[in-house]
């Protein structure tokens, strides 16, 4: 098949790309290098079956294609908060513009959505029946409200025009590829243990996350994007439902990199959730997935890949 990536060259997208390749599709990967970058998909320029455009997805692009997975947006507080209108176009035109190419070209598309949509929860674990609690004019709501209105669409596309449509909310996720300043709670401790400064967490430390490997996600988005079933389009969501609190986060890198650490404790940032744990049940069901990777094994890959990261930058 001929796939679009959108969001391509970023942290998930590279990986997807990767997968999708080694299928034996051709891929198009679609990045404007806001937060992806070439280092992350180098290796598959060699590929015949591989095809790199630098645009932005807020505007509109004519392509053809079988399906389009798209990722296209920064997913982290520090990168999405730096333009907050640019994030919400992103999500909103962005998306508009990939169900438009859709509809057109009669292509299926996945919208990668967020665990965010559900706020900070009432309801734990969250279920994808769960409306959510989210602020709509906080610091957060550029990205929160902006993959809201991102899966409205797909499932108005859906409903009016029966476009084909996937929404998978994704679950914090991590491993090679991330950002090394993303702000992300696992490349910020891994960063900071591998440079010997103490491991800053927001609050107490007692608010909970749930980490699924990159790998697995990916296996998972597949699987979705391929699956025939009556209520395939309603959102999915994607994650690992082991839940892990920050000081015990804090506990398993210090393992990973063998390194003793110190915790500096700050103030909690504005509308950080205190609870996140996937609900899989209907993942489970209907894709037969869960993931893998426990946690000391995806941080030991990720704490390498970011020895050499950090090495580099000595």
């Amino acid at each position: 098949m001929r796939i679009l990536v959108t969001g391509g060259a970023g942290f998930i997208g590279s990986h997807l790309c990767e997968r999708l390749l080694n299928e034996g599709n051709e891929v198009i990967c679609l990045d404007n290098f806001f937060t992806g970058r070439k280092a992350n998909i180098e290796h598959l320029l060699g590929n015949t079956s591989f095809e790199l455009i630098r645009h932005d997805v807020s505007e509109p692009i004519l392509l053809e294609v079988d399906q389009i997975y798209n990722l296209a947006c920064p997913a982290s507080p520090v990168h999405y908060q730096f333009n907050p209108v640019k994030t919400v176009k992103t999500n909103v035109m962005g998306t508009l513009n990939m169900l438009g190419l859709a509809k057109r070209v009669k292509a299926r598309i996945l919208q990668a959505s967020t665990s965010e949509v559900y706020g900070d929860p009432h309801v734990h674990p969250q279920t994808e029946d769960y409306w959510g609690n989210v602020n709509p004019i906080g610091l957060r709501s550029c990205y929160d409200e902006g993959k809201r209105v991102a899966e409205t669409l797909m499932m108005d596309y859906h409903r009016q025009s029966g476009v084909d449509t996937r929404i998978v909310r994704i679950f914090n996720t991590y491993g090679t590829r991330m950002l090394e300043n993303d702000g992300r709670v696992v490349s910020n401790f891994i960063v900071q243990a591998l440079r010997g400064e103490p491991l800053t967490i927001y609050g107490d430390g007692s608010q909970t996350r749930s980490f699924c490997y990159v790998s697995d996600l990916v296996e998972g988005f597949v699987r979705l994007m391929n699956t025939e079933s009556e209520d395939i389009h309603m959102p999915v969501n994607l994650g690992n439902p082991g839940e892990f609190t920050m000081n015990e986060l804090a506990d398993e890198v210090a393992k990973a990199t063998g390194r003793s650490i110190e915790i500096e404790y700050l103030e909690l940032p504005q509308d950080d959730p205190k609870q996140r744990k996937p609900n899989i049940e209907r993942a489970k069901s209907l894709l037969d997935w869960e993931p893998t990777v426990p946690l000391a094994e995806g941080l030991k890959k990720t704490v390498d890949y970011f020895a050499r990261v950090v090495e580099q930058a000595a």
